[in-house]
């Protein structure tokens, strides 16, 4: 089973993800600022991490950044999808800098999230 980390600090956001999720068949965990998503991968196996990109405490950004930083085998190569209604070609970009795989566009649709999901995970 795989383990996906949803960080929002939209708490709506995260239950409604939550929700979805699992009833897909994954495990969750929740985070709701950048500091929480950071404690969560360093105590749990995360194989996939939806980012909120803007949050208070810490952004998504930098808590992608210390995430690719974390002294695991893993920490540079989980995958790590923005979750933004920010998508200009500039914003997108820094996603890509801060170490993120890919850029999904809020709000999210069950199609976009199941196909992004399934590209990132093997079946």
């Amino acid at each position: 089973m795989y383990t996906i980390l949803i960080c929002d600090d939209d708490k709506d956001i995260v239950s409604a993800l939550d929700i979805y999720l699992t009833s897909e068949g994954y495990r969750t965990l929740k985070a709701y600022n950048g500091r929480e998503a950071i404690q969560a991968v360093e105590q749990n196996e995360v194989h996939l991490i939806l980012m909120d990109v803007m949050m208070p405490v810490m952004n998504g950004l930098e808590a992608t950044r210390r995430i690719r930083a974390l002294p695991r085998s893993d920490a540079k190569t989980v995958p790590i999808l923005a979750m933004t209604a920010n998508v200009f070609a500039d914003d997108v970009a820094q996603c890509r800098q801060a170490g993120m795989t890919d850029h999904l566009a809020k709000p999210l649709g069950e199609e976009k999230l199941r196909r992004a999901i399934l590209s990132c995970l093997p079946q």
